[in-house]
């Protein structure tokens, strides 16, 4: 890959233009203004006397304006947006706005005309607001968009405003006066006052987006504007630009708000009004400008490219570049070229209607016209020539190893070159140019204006319309290749190898074979319209060195390149798109783009410009079989600036100049894949060639055939560095076998534990020297800890770092060590002393880092009064005999035990023993007791060794001077080894067996205890030690003991020995015996668990029965009912339960038990109580009783909830329910119970048909009383007519029914029936009061319901009854 270094766009002089003779106007004073049309060549000239007159080109008529208007110097001349107003001023302070036709003439007097008195300075437009284009609404109503219809038939029905035919033209303006005013002028010839600043404006410029009026003043002062509907204006922000003043100043604006001066010094200011910011652009003395060199003036083209004029007659040149960040806020960068250079100190810029042309005004008196070029470039045959300045050119000849500089006659506008020719065009000659020794001599010239030229051996490649001319050196035209209208004009040309590629301007596009005589033409004319959808311009067609490839770059929106062979390709990489293409001459299959991302202004701008950090080299193997192929990419180089073209035939590669006046501007770069195979023989370059595209398409057999006769270890290792970029490790283990590269392979082989691929091939990266890839290797896969490491063996520790405290956070402080330790290697040990800290391991490796700097260590010890430094520093002075020094340090420390041991060394023991007294430090303490112990002062040694809890030293000496007194609460603090040989000492004594008992049990020999207790009769310890038996005590033992204490009547105790030696028979009968309570706790401890092994499953359940039995015995009937289910005897547990009278819990018990009995058991329960007035009763009596299958007490229930009903509600129709309900009962338990149940529903049948009876007779009696009576007196016919229904309510509803007919006589005989048959009867129950008093009115006779003494002795009667059933 070739690049070159130079800019691509550079300005140079232009050198043809003619003097228009007839647009010439002298006058005897200076014109004071010059103001082009906006859109025709017209010229508006104001003179300094007043005068005014328009210019036209290139008829040289001149237009007057009437000599009366102005009097005075012109200081105002504008032109609105369309050039159809223009407006005049001067210094006097006269305004005239005047109408301009469509064809450039002056209408008649002013429109306009105001005199303010004072001298303008400047003028602006508003520009108009945005209106509908009619001709884009019409084919929106067309498209079918209704909204657009709408408003299409509503303007064309004049209901509406007129149709705005494109934009409109604003004629509105502001003018403004020396005094700092601004006037608004309206299209209505309105001037009104708008604002006042403290100075003379200088320029204005208007936000349409904003609505703001931005004004200048001569004092640079900056001062914005907020214009409301009604035309009034509020300040919104001032401020004092930088810079020397108005008389140094050159100002501009942007269409997007940036003010850009230029006032006599070393850099320019820009200012964005929008975006409320500042700064400053400055040149670079590399691109060749001077130190010092000042900026006079500035101007700005709509191309993006701001030219600045210096006092060494440079024109600075800055490209615009609008960057989008991964947020999408976009950011202005501007990028300074190399400069354009003229006579003089330039005062003055000015682009032209054209942005490729700039006007310089200089001292030199001259104005110098310079146009805006692209530089040419090109490369063939080991030659590349890269152009200069406009007519010098850098030649390199790669196969000779020499440059040129050479120097043509005229500008150049394009080149090509061969190994022997040099063709130079200037946009009308083309001249030939052949290589002699160190310079070029011509060997032809002829006119030309093709705008496309190629070069092949003698041959030079032209186009004229619709035809490629083949012409010798000369110019002589050997060979005409044809193409029709419908091909279209031959416009772009490409040579590679023999073939020429042929592209026109309808998109057709052709090669030609150039290896014979005359060209041929191979295949037929295609047309890229029809293969490539929403194709766009052709920018380069060009082929490959076998002609079976073509490449077309097209202009889209995104630039897009197709290739062409059998079959078609779009190369899009990933927001990435190409901006130039070029085939290798020699290798068809390889090819070679420079891509950019989409959104770079690459793709906007008409120069050929690339940002350098933005720019990607993609090169392919291209193949009808396997098609398009990636090989590899790479980032252009950052020193280059453009690829030149592409070579499979590559050398050394060479640095790139720093001096743009070098004549070595291009520069070769071996692909990635050839690194060290630059100067390899032709086989072997080949054979790397094949390697690679075989690898590429992954047919590793052929990939070691076509390499398997190398033997040159260069190449094994570039194929080897291929093996990084396809991660074909087992690939590389071959090429590092035969390049002998044992400790890479050994390297390769250690790494294979690792589980991503990547972190592998970096680990073969690195071997090879590819640190770049091993990097981003690394990176890929997330492998920072190896990331850290490698940066660490390749010395770059601030990436290392950086990597261990974002990433790798648990190897920071072992990387903060390592380069600790790398940066005490290399000297810098202020450095080192940080990342010591930061590892923590200052406190041992500073010392040794600064042991022979005492005085450092001591300042550094000092200072970071640290603990541990001062107990080392401390040492450090003893060790040195300066024990005062040692002993301060020490303190600081807080080492109390150096401390003492210092003092105790120096005599002072009382020292000593005060440090251990106030500090409590135990390693003092024992060192002081040490000291008495030595000293024979047992009472201090043994209190000091006290403090220190060395409690068995403290015991030896107690034994050993017969202190007993102190020796039992020693022997209590200490450890059980100490109490049992303190126990062991007091028992051989014989001497305080309490004492030896006491500690045995501390120390845990409970039967030690317990038979030494025994022994001695000590029955106080006894009772100490048996709280502490439990379950794995020895069962000997706790027989022992429970035998102890009920021979002392302690039966509580007692029995929770035998519950503990699991005697459980023995300790419930106990309990029997002492009658002691069962709690809770004991009848647990009583329970003997599932699966024991003391007791059987039978003896178990045995036991539980007999601790139930026992809670009955006590009135615990929870506890037994608990007892008697885990025994498994629900009967005894619900009879239990059923004592308790808990009702919530015997229903509870019921229901989880599913048990005939239980069921019974709890309804015939349940119906003890007031079931009559509670339903939750009676639904779980009746569910119960179903549950349990006794149908016949469910019907006994049934039959006493119709008494119920019948007795106290005289409900017999719910009664009725009721024993219809008994009936099925015993209908279901007929054939279980035999006669019995038959009889009782014999009995029950012919209740209910009683019942029956006389709910008939009570419901018929509205309607057929007559009826009603006759079954009420059948009713009473019948003897056991009272059980079913009462005798009182058959008579009480014949009186009442003979009373409501009047017929008192026969309810007074039923009155007397009824005494009759019930002497003790309570009539007020059966009979309503109200037909009681209307029979006693009509016989005239007071009843006596009933007698009160009898009525009170049935009632009593009944209670007793009640009592009875409760009981």
């Amino acid at each position: 890959m070739l690049f070159y270094d130079k800019d691509p766009v550079f300005f140079h002089e232009i050198v043809s233009g003619e003097h228009v003779e007839l647009c010439h106007v002298e006058r005897g004073f200076c014109p004071s203004l010059l103001q082009w049309h906006p859109t025709k060549p017209l010229l508006a000239v104001g003179w300094e006397t007043g005068e005014t007159m328009l210019l036209s080109h290139p008829s040289g008529e001149l237009t007057p304006l009437p000599n009366n208007t102005h009097n005075a110097c012109i200081t105002v001349l504008e032109w609105s947006s369309n050039g159809s107003r223009l407006v005049t001023g001067d210094q006097a302070g006269v305004m005239a706005v005047w109408r301009v036709d469509a064809r450039g003439k002056l209408q008649g007097s002013p429109l306009i005309k105001h005199d303010y008195s004072k001298p303008l300075t400047c003028c602006i437009f508003r520009p108009p607001p945005p209106a509908e284009d009619v001709a884009m609404l019409a084919r929106a109503a067309v498209s079918g968009d209704e909204s657009a219809l709408d408003m299409f038939n509503w303007k064309k029905s004049n209901k509406g405003a007129a149709f705005a035919l494109g934009s409109q033209e604003g004629l509105t303006f502001y003018i403004s006066t020396a005094d700092g005013s601004v006037y608004n002028v309206d299209e209505q010839a309105r001037s009104v006052p708008l604002v006042s600043v403290e100075s003379k404006i200088q320029t204005m410029w208007y936000s349409k987006r904003r609505d703001v009026l931005a004004v200048v003043t001569d004092s640079l002062l900056l001062s914005q504007f907020s214009l409301g509907p009604e035309g009034i204006a509020q300040e919104i922000s001032k401020v004092k630009l930088s810079g020397r003043g108005v008389q140094h100043a050159d100002i501009v604006w942007t269409e997007n708000g940036l003010l850009i001066t230029a006032s006599g010094e070393q850099h320019i200011r820009l200012w964005d009004v929008e975006l409320d910011d500042h700064y400053a652009l400055s040149l670079d003395e590399s691109l060749g400008f001077e130190k010092g060199e000042l900026l006079n003036c500035v101007s700005f083209c709509t191309s993006k490219l701001l030219a600045a004029g210096t006092s060494r007659g440079r024109v600075a040149l800055w490209h615009m570049v609008t960057v989008s960040d991964q947020k999408g806020d976009t950011k202005i960068h501007w990028k300074l070229q190399t400069p354009a250079e003229v006579e003089g100190n330039i005062s003055q810029l000015q682009w032209g209607s054209s942005s490729h042309l700039l006007a310089v005004c200089s001292s030199s008196s001259c104005v110098v016209i310079l146009s805006e070029h692209v530089l040419c470039s090109h490369y063939s045959q080991q030659m590349a020539a890269v152009q200069l300045t406009p007519a010098q050119l850098s030649l390199a000849n790669f196969n000779t190893n020499t440059h040129i500089t050479f120097h043509t006659d005229t500008h150049i506008r394009a080149v090509q070159v061969t190994k022997d020719t040099v063709a130079v065009w200037n946009g009308k000659y083309i001249t030939v140019y052949e290589p002699s020794g160190q310079t070029l001599h011509s060997t032809g010239s002829f006119q030309c204006e093709s705008p496309a030229l190629v070069v092949h051996e003698e041959n030079i490649y032209t186009v004229e319309p619709n035809r490629v001319q083949i012409r010798t050196p000369q110019g002589t035209v050997k060979q005409l290749l044809a193409f029709s209208e419908a091909e279209g004009n031959p416009t772009q040309l490409s040579v590679c190898g023999s073939y020429l590629a042929v592209g026109t301007d309808t998109c057709h596009v052709r090669v030609f074979d150039l290896t014979r005589r005359e060209a041929k033409a191979m295949g037929v004319m295609k047309n890229l319209s029809e293969l490539i959808p929403d194709l766009g311009a052709l920018r380069s067609v060009k082929c490959n060195a076998s002609g079976s490839q073509l490449s077309v770059l097209i202009a889209q929106v995104q630039k897009r390149l197709f290739l062409k062979g059998f079959c078609s390709f779009d190369i899009q990489l990933a927001a990435r798109c190409p901006v130039s293409q070029f085939w290798d001459e020699n290798e068809p299959r390889l090819f070679v783009c420079e891509t950019v991302h989409v959104n770079s202004d690459l793709l906007c701008s008409s120069q050929s410009q690339t940002e350098k950090e933005d720019v990607l080299v993609v090169t392919f193997f291209v193949t009808q079989e396997h098609g398009l192929l990636l090989q590899d990419s790479q980032p252009k180089p950052a020193t280059l600036l453009s690829l030149l073209g592409g070579d499979q035939v590559v050398s050394t590669p060479t640095a790139a100049p720093q001096v743009p006046s070098s004549p070595q501007m291009v520069v070769r770069r071996a692909l990635r894949d050839f690194v060290g195979l630059e100067s390899c023989e032709k086989q072997t370059r080949d054979a790397m060639l094949n390697f690679s595209f075989y690898l590429t398409i992954g047919d590793m057999d052929e990939a070691f055939k076509a390499i398997k006769l190398i033997k040159s270890e260069a190449v094994w290792e570039n194929m080897a560095r291929m093996c990084v970029k396809s991660r074909r490790l087992d690939v590389a283990r071959v090429c590092l076998g035969n390049m002998g590269n044992a400790r890479a392979a050994r390297a390769l082989r250690n790494t294979e534990k690792e589980p991503e691929v990547e972190a592998q091939v970096a680990v073969l990266a690195t071997q090879l020297g590819m640190l770049e890839d091993a990097e981003r290797l690394y990176k890929s896969c997330g492998r920072f800890d190896l990331l850290n490491k490698f940066y660490q063996a390749a010395g770059q520790w601030q990436q290392a770092v950086e990597t261990a405290e974002t990433h790798d956070r648990i190897h920071l402080r072992t990387t903060y060590y390592s380069y600790a330790k790398h940066l005490e290697a290399m000297g810098d040990k202020n450095l080192a002393l940080v990342y010591f800290e930061k590892s923590d391991t200052h406190r041992f490796e500073v010392p040794r880092m600064l042991m022979e700097d005492n005085l450092s260590l001591e300042i550094y010890i000092n200072k970071m009064k640290d603990k541990d430094l001062y107990k080392w520093w401390g040492h450090y002075l003893e060790s040195q005999s300066d024990m005062e020094a040692a002993l301060h340090y020490y303190d600081l420390a807080q080492d109390y035990l150096s401390q003492v041991r210092v003092y105790c060394y120096l005599g002072n023991i009382q020292k000593a023993s005060e440090i251990a007294n106030e500090t409590g430090n135990r390693a003092a303490s024992y060192h002081v007791a040490r000291q008495y112990e030595g000293q024979d002062e047992i009472s201090q040694s043994v209190h000091f060794y006290t403090r220190a809890q060395a409690y068995n030293n403290a015991i030896r000496l107690c034994k050993e001077n017969n202190l007993d007194e102190q020796l039992m609460n020693l022997a209590l603090l200490s450890n059980p080894e100490d109490m049992m040989d303190t126990a062991m000492y007091y028992e051989e004594k014989g001497t305080h067996m309490d004492r030896a008992v006491m500690l045995y049990h501390k120390a845990g020999h409970v039967s030690k205890a317990l038979e030494l207790a025994f022994a001695t009769e000590q029955f106080g310890a006894l009772q100490l030690i048996a709280e502490d038996l439990n379950e794995n005590s020895d069962p000997a033992l706790l027989a022992r003991c429970s035998d102890f204490f009920i021979k002392h009547a302690q039966y509580q105790k007692a029995v929770e020995l035998l519950v503990a030696a699991k005697k459980y028979h023995e300790a419930l009968q106990l309990c029997l015996d002492q009658s002691l309570t069962i709690t809770e706790d004991l009848a647990e401890s009583l329970t003997v668990p599932k699966d024991s092994s003391h007791l059987s499953e039978a003896g178990r359940k045995e036991l539980l029965e007999k601790i139930a039995d026992c809670c009955m015995r006590q009135g615990n009937y929870h506890l037994a009912t608990k007892k008697y289910t885990q025994a498994g005897n629900k009967i005894k547990a619900m009879r239990a339960l059923l004592k308790s009278g808990d009702t919530e819990k015997i229903v509870f018990f019921a229901g989880v038990s599913r048990q005939k009995e239980i069921y019974v058991m709890a309804a015939n329960y349940l119906q003890s109580l007031d079931w009559r007035n509670d339903p939750e009763i009676m639904k779980n009596i009746i569910g119960f009783y179903t549950k349990g299958r006794a149908l016949d007490l469910l019907a006994g229930f049934y039959e006493a909830c119709a008494e119920v009903e019948i007795d106290d509600y005289q409900n017999y129709e719910k009664a009725y329910g009721a024993l219809t309900e008994a009936c099925k009962c015993l209908t279901k338990a007929k054939g279980r119970s035999g006669d019995e149940a038959d009889s009782k529903l014999l009995i029950l049948t012919h209740r209910l048909g009683l019942v029956k009876r006389f709910i008939q007779a009570r419901r018929m009696h509205e309607e057929d009383p007559v009826e009603a009576v006759r079954v009420c007196e059948s009713l009473l016919e019948e003897k056991d007519l009272d059980p079913a229904v009462r005798v009182g309510d058959v008579y009480g509803f014949l009186v009442e029914h003979y009373c409501h007919h009047g017929n008192f006589q026969q309810a007074w005989s039923k009155i007397e029936d009824l005494r009759s048959t019930r002497p003790n009867i309570n009539l007020s129950l059966y009979v309503s009061q109200t037909s009681l008093e209307a029979l006693q009115n009509a016989a005239g006779v007071r009843l006596v319901y009933r007698d009160t003494d009898t009525h009170a002795a049935e009632d009593d009667e009944e209670v007793e009854e009640d009592e009875n059933i409760n009981h």
